[in-house]
């Protein structure tokens, strides 16, 4: 590869590793950048979904509603609607659209606990993994709805 041309032989072997190293980082930093465009995009669509299902059938999430708190169905009108609110930011990339996500995922726990918890008794050993599994999955959900950004506005500010 190098040396095969006669143009770079005049160049320290160690300077074409570095060279290649440089190319090597500016891959993984491209790579990186797409990610990080599409991470917001990871909990939008879900939001989406589940928004519109919390407000077409709020029994289907009534039962994950933790014991202690009162108006089930209310609270998962309200939690609802704030999904598909969340969801229209991160499609449309507004920075507050990342914080509210993450608020609302942090927010949503509680309910996804009390449905691990609920499949403890009577669901299948695949159901109690998937529910159980939802609960670290949080995690890197956060992490993707934190990369939203807005587009740049003329004073350096992102919406």
């Amino acid at each position: 590869m190098f040396g095969s041309s006669g143009h770079d032989e005049h160049i320290p072997r160690c300077a074409r590793v570095v060279d290649l190293k440089i190319f090597t980082q500016s891959q993984r930093t491209r790579h990186h950048g797409r990610w990080r465009a599409r991470a917001p995009w990871l909990v939008a669509a879900p939001f989406s979904v589940s928004g519109v299902v919390h407000l077409v059938d709020p029994s289907t999430f009534t039962s994950i509603v933790p014991g202690f708190l009162p108006a089930k169905i209310a609270l998962v009108e309200v939690s609802g609607v704030a999904e598909l609110v969340c969801a229209i930011g991160l499609w449309w990339r507004y920075r507050w659209a990342g914080f509210a996500s993450a608020a609302l995922l942090i927010g949503i726990w509680p309910a996804n606990f009390q449905m691990a918890f609920n499949a403890q008794s009577g669901h299948s050993l695949a159901t109690q993994l998937a529910d159980w599994g939802r609960l670290p999955l949080q995690l890197p959900l956060i992490w993707c709805a934190l990369q939203s950004r807005g587009p740049s506005q003329p004073g350096g500010e992102s919406t």
